[in-house]
């Protein structure tokens, strides 16, 4: 039997962050949706004007036997900027927030360990604004959202933001890569 946890991550636009993480072996779906608002059942629509609160995230069903929660954590915070608030290049308002939703107690004390790290080491040249919560009902997005850059690669938003992430991802965990 499998055995299969869950990540919770916001970084940007979900059709950005889904390719790179769908890529990886251990990683047996990944579904794009919203989380972190006070609407329930929200749509795109209303999750675009930024009042529901909810950020655009994915859920990551995973096999930890395969993949550590904490190499998807590196990998999340490698593929997107963790210092800007509220914004990913030209996403900007805070249903494109950094945050990390976490699933369990060991999730969260992962994500501080971490946190503590790149504090220290200053791994990114300036303060890590990622929200780290463990509150908040996934929603899953509609289904013409699902695996967008799989269905969509060739469109100009798909090759300018989301293809150089999965190509940094794929140079840097080249041995975590699925085989086609």
């Amino acid at each position: 039997m499998v055995a299969e946890s869950v990540a919770i991550f916001a970084g940007g636009c979900f059709w950005c962050l889904e390719p790179v993480f769908s890529q990886l072996q251990g990683v047996r779906q990944v579904v794009s949706g919203y989380i972190g608002g006070n609407v329930v059942d929200p749509t795109y629509e209303e999750v675009c004007t930024g009042a529901t609160g909810h950020a655009e995230a994915i859920q990551i069903i995973f096999d930890p036997l395969e993949i550590d929660y904490e190499v998807l954590l590196e990998i999340f915070f490698l593929a997107h900027d963790p210092t800007t608030l509220n914004r990913q290049g030209h996403d900007v308002g805070t249903q494109y927030r950094s945050a990390v939703f976490c699933q369990s107690q060991d999730q969260l004390v992962a994500v501080h360990r971490l946190l503590e790290r790149f504090a220290r080491e200053n791994t990114f040249g300036a303060p890590v604004v990622t929200e780290v919560s463990t509150n908040g009902k996934f929603y899953a997005a509609e289904e013409y959202h699902q695996q967008y850059y799989a269905r969509n690669s060739s469109q100009p938003y798909c090759q300018a933001v989301a293809a150089p992430k999965i190509a940094k991802i794929r140079e840097k965990y080249a041995d975590r890569i699925k085989l086609p």
